[in-house]
């Protein structure tokens, strides 16, 4: 169930999209093809927005071009009201200071241990080199690698050395994540534990997040559970129910580098579009 936003003409950085893509574009090879065709959507403060889509659709390179690693042929891209296309390099490297990216290929560096790999953007920070410990141990405890401090990439397996990815992300509390396809590789106790902490983040911490994945059962877990603190102050992980709609996660679908769907879970699985149910399990 969707809320409706009302115009302001000066909105506060509150009611401010952290992400906004208008009318975006981007070609490669051939501008008759783009690999985005006018896309334009919102996420908001602590929203999750799930992609989808096909392979080749896009999905990825929306990521890229929101923290700037691409640049659009056409339209207009904006973080917290700010428009990164219109950014220098400079400007971007320090926007990037407050986002986390899990990509699809882990990318550690082979010469630094796990420990140093989560570390490395911290000390770009200019963290003290004891809060970078405390830290980088704690982010380590979330994702369940304490033991794995001082191993070197070639010690892992895939699902330690994405899980180390997952951890880099994480560290320093970013205000946006952007998760490309992360339980790839991970068992499945694993990937709910992953799950889990993305959904803290975002439901308690108003973390906002882009998560693709082509897993139906991954995106069914993230859109219909939800964390909320007790009156007493404890934690509680619940599912939503007939009196409770989950409203901070919704799907973004793609096909042919356009928009097919944009809107809350309950709407999507029973779609009729032909595009959308053949996606489907």
């Amino acid at each position: 169930m969707e809320t409706a936003r009302a115009p302001a003409l000066a909105p506060s950085p509150e009611d401010r999209p952290v992400i906004e893509f208008r009318d975006v574009s981007i070609f490669f090879d051939d501008p008759a093809h783009p690999v985005l065709d006018r896309i334009s959507f919102t996420v908001y403060r602590g929203e999750m927005r799930i992609l989808l889509g096909p392979t080749g659709s896009g999905k990825s390179t929306i990521l890229r071009l929101t923290i700037g690693l691409l640049r659009p042929d056409h339209g207009q891209i904006f973080l917290n009201g700010q428009e990164i296309t219109a950014m220098s390099e400079d400007e971007i490297l320090k926007l990037r200071q407050r986002i986390g990216v899990v990509f699809q290929e882990d990318a550690l560096f082979t010469s630094l241990s796990v420990a140093e790999n989560v570390a490395y953007r911290l000390l770009e920070q200019g963290y003290t080199l004891e809060d970078v410990e405390d830290e980088v141990r704690r982010t380590l405890r979330l994702v369940g690698l304490e033991h794995a401090y001082g191993m070197m990439p070639s010690e892992l397996s895939g699902g330690m050395s994405r899980r180390t990815a997952i951890a880099r992300a994480l560290v320093g509390n970013p205000e946006l994540i952007l998760y490309d396809s992360p339980l790839s590789g991970l068992d499945p106790v694993i990937g709910r534990r992953i799950s889990r902490l993305a959904m803290r983040l975002r439901d308690l911490h108003n973390v906002t997040s882009l998560w693709i994945t082509q897993n139906m059962d991954e995106v069914r877990y993230l859109a219909s559970h939800f964390y909320e603190r007790t009156p007493e102050g404890t934690l509680r992980f619940r599912r939503e129910s007939d009196r409770f709609c989950l409203i901070n996660t919704k799907i973004l679908m793609l096909a042919h580098g356009r928009v097919i769907f944009d809107g809350a879970d309950e709407l999507f699985w029973s779609s009729p579009d032909p595009r959308i149910r053949q996606f489907l399990p």
